[in-house]
């Protein structure tokens, strides 16, 4: 197996698993989309490994062993990501020691970590989804590192807040919350479900909640979208596309509350072609 064949593999593995970044990903030029390949499908490989059925003792395993593997000098040459993942390494300022935490999430996913204030969410989401937002920014590059990484890290607790409102039926019944407790409490909801799956909680209590998270996943976009300007053209039609693919997400998770809290909510392929379109353009929301 070549180098070239390794990025090959992950450009695959981003495209089939990782749909929607993968819009925003091939706005890249080929050597910075091959290197944001090797980033998320090394990170898509750590959220399956906390993802999966079995033992916790097993992913916990598996989670140490991802750990273990980034801090090798050589990677094994059959494995296709890291080989990938290294080689990227060795041509961009990328910050491997940011997978760490996004593995400390992953522990935290695995041993059923709940959370009692946003703060304590916050940091979860710094783990997960800021730190891909930092991996990414070594790819891309800014002209000043020290204002954008704070905002690329800003952008991925947007993200992550939509994925959570996303995911938040799927989740209940894996048995994981993710929101607060002291938001539960707030307005009055305890995301309990019946023998159906279906949420126990008054309607009205749930849209009020999922309202008020999408008022604060905004706050976060706000202040993440400042990053643009901080990027080379390309770099920021690649991060204004998977943005705007997860703000429309939100925007419509908002808009009816009541199917995601039933379903899983989606963006049809058009739609986000579309995103993506307009952020090439320039004219990425």
């Amino acid at each position: 197996m070549t180098v070239a064949d390794a990025y090959r593999g992950c450009e695959q593995i981003v495209r089939a698993q990782a749909r929607n970044f993968s819009y925003g990903i091939r706005l890249l030029p080929g050597p910075k989309r091959r290197a944001l390949s090797a980033v998320y499908a090394f990170a898509r490989r750590i959220d399956d490994i906390g993802d999966e059925n079995g033992p916790a003792g097993r992913r916990l395993d598996r989670l140490s062993e991802a750990r273990t593997a980034l801090e090798r000098p050589c990677p094994d040459p059959e494995d296709l990501v890291l080989v990938a993942l290294i080689d990227a390494a060795r041509r961009y300022p990328i910050p491997l020691a940011a997978f760490e935490e996004l593995i400390d999430g992953c522990v935290a996913d695995v041993r059923g970590t709940t959370y009692g204030s946003f703060d304590d969410l916050l940091s979860y989401c710094r783990c997960v989804a800021g730190s891909v937002g930092r991996l990414s920014l070594g790819v891309f590059g800014a002209e000043d590192e020290d204002a954008a990484t704070p905002l690329a890290d800003a952008l991925g607790v947007a993200l992550q807040i939509t994925n959570i409102l996303r995911d938040v039926h799927e989740d209940r019944l894996a048995g994981r919350i993710y929101l607060p407790s002291e938001d539960l409490e707030r307005f009055g909801c305890t995301l309990d479900v019946d023998s159906s799956g279906r949420f126990t909680d008054p309607p009205q209590r749930l849209t009020r909640l999922v309202r008020f998270e999408a008022d604060r996943a905004r706050d976060w976009y706000r202040q993440g979208m400042r990053l643009l300007p901080l990027l080379d053209r390309r770099s920021a039609a690649c991060t204004a596309a998977m943005a705007g693919i997860y703000r429309r997400l939100l925007d419509r998770i908002a808009a009816h509350p009541a199917e995601t809290l039933t379903t899983r909510p989606s963006l049809t392929s058009w739609e986000k072609s579309m995103v993506a379109a307009r952020a090439l353009a320039g004219a990425g929301r």
